[in-house]
């Protein structure tokens, strides 16, 4: 595969003892700043084939998406759309990953709903200062604070935000009026006047909603494509796959059509999204004061409105979106740059404020969708944002017949699979070295390494090509043969994904071993002489529980095995990724004990009590 193609998804050196950082000028720094120089001179014919369908899926789904999250903003339906497509573009120049499409989301939505009071003024400006905070934190290099907002917390504040998305529109979906938008009162006056509900909207709402779970089904358990197919198979299964990926949009197009034939015939049973502004938004700076019968808001008040939005709405947006982007670049095999993220989404909102956009971030179901369609570069974006453009300039007027029950059922659709019911379980069962991060230097507290990381893209011992965190970013790679791994409860080895982490383990690696002249460059610790005795037999999950022997093991250049039972796999990634010299690594334990028996003279080392505890790390005698 060309160098250049290799550059985006290749891990950057940092930290003390590494080689000196590229000059600002030079062409690598150049492309760490200009993603796109990296691969846009090999970009392929079958590239920009597989690029035009997943922008399309993605274009499919996020206009009626953004249609139904302006609803949850309390704002007109147009600003879903002006919000949709600015991300498309400047992340095509900007962005790390090949699969993240940013635009509006349902808990982005419900922020800006709660912080701008249903004002587009309010919610512009919001857009262009979170877009310079999350600008100045990329400068500074500031991604790593994100590292600090723990598990829990990210996954009660989702947990929380799809309750109160999806119970705010069952009041649409049932077609009950005058609702409050605060939880409490609308929870109490839903069930109050449950008398009141519009047959039409509840009977249209459902029918939509089973639709949409039903074409999910479908496309999830759709089988694979084979090349010896019959052409008539291959024909029907494209048919199908463009049919559920294109759900939403099917869906409300549906109930478009239903509306607009209630409404030839004089009679209309639901409630319509009604008039949408025409046309593509004006270019203008956001607006720094707002003029109402009371007299002018200044812009000291309206940032004294906003509050603790202007630092919520910021990062949230940011966690949102490289935690998407960090998912699924470890189910695709590269990596992503945390602090190149965070320039791509603050400018994408600094410049979609001067076209009347809300925040955006980073979308978790639409990202599925392009990395289900099988993008290969972030040019996919393109599409998306000209199939948004077109809509809003050809199709606005068609937008009114849109019954708000089918959008409603959109975003309960799009928010159900936010709410996961077993973090509450592991949460219950947690250990306390993962309960307390701070206490043991081998646990991280990072939401992405903890939300998605343990679906490793895959380990390959030494020889068999580039070590974990160096693969190339494009084309598309498979994944690990055994599927994804979920550590058990209690485990450490998620956290050891955590790209700082592994950057530690491995200086901690080199100094206990004495390394010279391996990757890092780091030099040979005095305090650790290099110790003289047989090797250490040693299981890789044995190792998930206390990670401080790590040191002790590498100096005594143990064979290590993996029984692969999932747990191991990002304890494995961290030795292979450290390429420490004389460190063997086996598949079984039956291969690592028949190389300690091929070495003449040396036995299997038993650490005794007194280095590493007995009931933390399991040392088998051959």
């Amino acid at each position: 595969m060309p160098s250049s193609v290799k550059a985006l998804g290749q891990a950057r050196p940092s930290g003390a003892g590494m080689a000196p950082q590229t000059r600002c000028c030079s062409l690598a720094a150049v492309q760490r700043r200009l993603p796109i120089l990296a691969w846009l001179p090999d970009y392929s014919l079958r590239w920009l084939k597989m690029d035009l369908v997943a922008g399309l899926s993605v274009g499919l789904t996020v206009v009626p998406q953004a249609l139904a999250y302006a609803e949850v903003a309390g704002l007109p339906p147009q600003y879903g759309l002006y919000s949709a497509f600015m991300g498309c573009f400047v992340y095509f120049f900007l962005g790390t990953s090949r699969d993240v499409t940013l635009g509006p989301t349902a808990i982005m939505s419900l922020l800006v709903s709660f912080y701008t009071f249903h004002e587009p003024a309010y919610a512009v400006l919001l857009a262009f200062l979170s877009g310079c905070i999350q600008l100045a934190m990329g400068f500074l290099h500031l991604g790593f604070l994100l590292d600090f907002i723990s598990y829990p917390v990210i996954k009660g504040f989702t947990s929380a935000a799809t309750v109160t998305i999806g119970f705010g529109q069952i009041k649409n979906l049932l077609g009950l009026q005058d609702i409050p938008r605060q939880f409490f009162l609308q929870v109490y006056q839903t069930f109050r006047k449950v008398g009141e509900i519009r047959a039409g909207d509840a009977v249209l709402g459902l029918v939509c909603v089973l639709l949409l779970l039903v074409l999910k089904l479908m496309r999830d358990h759709v089988p694979p494509v084979h090349p010896e197919m019959p052409p008539g198979v291959r024909l029907s299964h494209g048919l199908v796959w463009t049919a559920t990926t294109a759900r939403n949009a099917l869906v409300v197009s549906f109930a478009a059509l239903v509306a607009y034939s209630f409404e030839v015939t004089g009679y209309q049973p639901f409630i319509l999204t009604g008039q949408t502004a025409e046309g593509l938004p004006p270019v203008r700076i956001p607006p720094f004061s707002v003029t109402t019968a009371n007299g002018t808001v200044s812009f000291a008040e309206m940032v004294q409105d906003m509050g603790a939005g202007l630092a919520v709405v910021p990062l949230m947006g940011l966690l949102e979106s490289i935690a998407v982007a960090k998912s699924f670049a470890s189910q695709g095999g590269y990596r992503v740059d945390s602090n190149q993220e965070l320039l791509a989404i603050g400018l994408t909102n600094v410049l979609g404020s001067l076209v009347s956009s809300y925040p955006v971030t980073g979308s978790f179901g639409r990202t599925a969708v392009n990395a289900q369609s099988g993008v290969c570069t972030p040019a996919g974006g393109l599409v998306t944002g000209v199939l948004v453009l077109l809509s809003l300039n050809y199709l606005t007027s068609l937008f009114y017949y849109i019954p708000k029950s089918a959008l409603a059922a959109v975003i309960i659709m799009a928010v159900a699979p936010l709410f996961d019911t077993r973090v509450f379980g592991t949460l219950w069962r947690v250990k306390s070295p993962v309960r307390h991060p701070g206490r043991d230097p081998g646990v991280c507290a990072d939401p992405a390494a903890l939300r998605g990381q343990t679906q490793d893209a895959g380990v390959r011992g030494p020889g068999a090509g580039p070590a974990a965190g160096q693969r190339p970013a494009f084309p598309r790679g498979g994944g690990p043969p055994g599927g994804d791994h979920h550590p058990g409860p209690g485990s450490v080895a998620p956290a050891l994904c955590h790209p700082g982490v592994l950057a530690r383990l491995q200086r901690r690696l080199h100094r206990g071993a004495g390394a010279r002249g391996t990757a890092g460059g780091l030099p040979q610790a005095r305090r650790h002489p290099r110790p003289r005795g047989p090797a250490a037999l040693v299981s890789v999950v044995s190792l998930s529980e206390n990670v401080n022997s790590l040191p002790l093991l590498a100096r005594r250049k143990a064979r290590f095995f993996s029984p692969s039972s999932g747990a191991e796999v990002p304890v494995l990634r961290v030795l292979l990724s450290a390429d420490l010299k004389g460190v063997q690594y086996f598949s079984t334990l039956e291969e690592a004990e028949k190389s300690l028996l091929q070495e003449s003279g040396t036995q299997p080392y038993n650490v005794g009590e007194d280095s590493v505890p007995e009931h933390k790390v399991a040392l088998l005698k051959a």
